[in-house]
């Protein structure tokens, strides 16, 4: 905890976020009528963009401009981490740029303003129409496969010197951390091209000899669950492949480097561990030649910037108990919560307990379930939790959600999307700006096809 010019202590996670839980009930932000709601930490997310920026500027030892045209390094959020376009606005405004991997999420990044050079696009399944309009937008382009690489040789041929950078994205095949569907470099995953596969290193010194408008390389290790070091062999033998490819041109083909994001989240804890400065000072020790100004550098994290500075707000709809085990019925559960429900021990979270004013609960604890709204037994987003006695009235919030929960819907029974509101505490109190409206009835009814009520009626 810091000090205020005042002199008075800076507030520290917990007691922030009490102010900010406090403040949402009292506007009514979560109320009877909107029952569940997302809080952004405004000032979090732009700390945490500051942060990373500042932790790769301190071991960047060469030059600030990339040879292919681009910044020296360019960090990319993940859009898939935070799909709104409010969060992608800040982030722009605080230097950062956009890794897509659809054209949805595309459109967002630029209904955000994110100039296309600060785009990247990755997706293993992109179509000729998509390849198409980021050549023709100058996006950067991480080709996937070999399949694609074909397809994109037709559209520079017919299109004449590409004005976007691209690349290849390789698979290190390092192996897997400790959740397999976010492993994405062992030996089976469907990301890139498999590095270590026979006569895959062969294919990829003759591609990028063959076209001297490929200037990037690619490579991504996984997501949470991933250690730092297994993150960093990947990005070394990345490097390496570029460094032979260069060596073969006898010339810098290869200008930048994308390596990716990943970085874990503890999910235990308001502690921030790993930081992305003890992960660029890992990078720098395990590939000193990443940082000496010969390679332009492009990041994606995603998680790792919003994920501490998000919270669901739930109200408890009901107090009940079953077998002798306490359960708060609440609006929080898989449509908002769907990784911790359908696979709790990968992806456990935090429940704070707070009152109807929205005061922390207070109360001996007891084990009970958090239940949420959906229709099917497993809608659990704690079992057995040790919480003060959560009853009617009360709220629950579900911590470290700012990246993935409320930003990516799951719309089991129907139940419509939350509203989001960013959040700014000042010396007036705390401060609303809204993110994403709550989803109207009128609206989900538009969204299910309520346009076409008898089209189907109609075929006889």
């Amino acid at each position: 905890m810091g000090l205020k010019g005042n002199g008075r202590p800076e507030p520290g996670p917990a007691e922030r976020r009490d102010a900010a839980v406090r403040a949402a009930v009292a506007r009514g932000l979560v109320s009877e009528r909107e029952p569940v709601a997302g809080l952004l930490d405004v000032a979090g997310l732009r700390a945490s963009a500051a942060a990373l920026r500042a932790a790769f500027a301190d071991v960047r030892t060469g030059g600030e401009a990339a040879a292919d045209g681009g910044p020296g390094v360019l960090h990319a959020f993940a859009v898939k981490a935070a799909s709104l376009v409010p969060v992608l606005r800040l982030l722009a405004d605080e230097g950062l740029g956009c890794e897509v991997a659809s054209p949805g999420e595309l459109a967002l990044a630029r209904a955000a303003g994110v100039p296309p050079d600060r785009i990247v696009l990755d997706s293993p399944a992109k179509t000729p129409a998509e390849l198409r309009e980021a050549l023709a937008l100058g996006i950067a382009v991480n080709v996937d496969s070999r399949a694609e690489l074909a397809r994109l040789d037709a559209l520079v041929a017919s299109g004449g010197p590409p004005a976007s950078p691209l690349g290849i994205r390789v698979n290190p095949q390092v192996g897997g951390g400790s959740i397999g569907a976010m492993s994405t470099a062992t030996e089976s995953s469907k990301f890139g091209v498999a590095l270590r596969d026979p006569g895959a290193r062969a294919w990829l010194l003759r591609a990028y000899a063959d076209r001297p408008w490929l200037t990037r390389l690619h490579g991504h290790v996984g997501s949470q669950g991933c250690p730092p070091e297994l993150l960093a062999e990947g990005v070394r033998l990345v490097y390496e492949l570029a460094e032979e490819i260069n060596g073969l041109a006898g010339r810098q083909q290869i200008r930048t480097l994308d390596i990716g994001g990943g970085l874990p989240v503890n999910f235990a804890s308001d502690e921030v561990v790993p930081s992305h400065r003890e992960y660029a000072r890992l990078l720098a020790a395990t590939v000193p030649g990443l940082f000496d100004g010969r390679y332009g550098l492009v990041t994606e994290f995603g998680r790792s910037l919003a994920a501490k500075h998000g919270l669901v707000l739930a109200r408890v709809e009901y107090a009940k108990s079953a077998g002798g085990r306490r359960i708060a019925v609440t609006h929080a559960g898989a449509q908002v919560a769907t990784r911790t429900v359908f696979a709790p021990d990968a992806w456990p979270l935090r429940v704070a307990a707070y009152d109807a004013l929205g005061l922390p609960k207070t109360g001996e604890p007891v084990p009970q379930d958090v239940a949420g709204p959906c229709c099917f037994a497993g809608d659990l987003v704690a079992v057995g939790r040790t919480l003060p006695p959560l009853d009617t009235g009360d709220h629950v919030a579900l911590l470290d959600t700012g990246a993935y929960y409320f930003s990516t819907h799951f719309a089991y029974n129907a139940l419509p999307r939350p509203g989001v509101y960013g959040w700014l505490g000042t010396a007036d109190g705390v401060r609303f700006a809204p993110v994403r409206a709550p989803q109207s009835l009128a609206e989900l009814v538009a969204e299910s096809g309520g346009a076409h009520a008898g089209a189907l009626s109609g075929l006889r």
